[in-house]
């Protein structure tokens, strides 16, 4: 299954942003291990001293960056999971910036967060890989808006390669 055959009207235009970094023949198994890969790569090229760097007083530091991603992660691939089981349950949004300071990712280590991120891509990839291309088709509802199964995954990819740029851009 590849993005090519996402249909606009499987998510809410919000997640273009993220979807959009995706090549159309992004495959969405073959996706999740290789964004792991290169997430994890590019993340080990960081100095040390730039993890805890905030390039404004208010903006996350690159440690609460990953904290975000592995949290997404799990809210969305509990959206994929809940829909690809065809629950119609509507499915609530969350507040990202409530999560961080409970988090505490500032006090983990650079090792404990990468290892944090990869056992929770394993789950992620090892879930997509008991779901059927019809499982991750179902169309169900998120924050209000319809979403597929294989939406709410793709989106996962395309937010890392978001903040990898992000953090490219205004953190190195």
């Amino acid at each position: 299954m590849t993005k090519l055959d996402l249909n606009p009207s499987e998510f809410d235009d919000y997640y273009l942003r993220y979807i959009d970094k995706l090549s159309n023949k992004t495959d969405l198994r073959k996706g999740f291990a290789d964004g792991e890969i290169a997430l994890i790569d590019f993340l080990k090229s960081i100095p040390k001293d730039k993890w805890s760097y905030r390039y404004q007083p208010e903006k996350w530091t690159i440690k609460e960056v990953l904290q975000h991603l592995i949290d997404t992660e799990r809210i969305f691939m509990y959206r994929c999971f809940r829909i690809a089981r065809r629950d119609k349950t509507a499915l609530a949004g969350y507040d990202q910036d409530v999560y961080i300071k409970p988090s505490e990712a500032d006090n983990k280590s650079i090792d404990d967060l990468l290892t944090e991120f990869t056992v929770n891509r394993k789950h992620s990839i090892s879930l997509l890989n008991s779901l059927s291309d019809e499982d991750l088709s179902f169309v169900g509802n998120s924050s209000g808006y319809p979403m597929s199964a294989r939406a709410a995954a793709f989106t996962v990819i395309g937010h890392d390669i978001w903040h990898m740029e992000v953090i490219q851009n205004n953190y190195l």
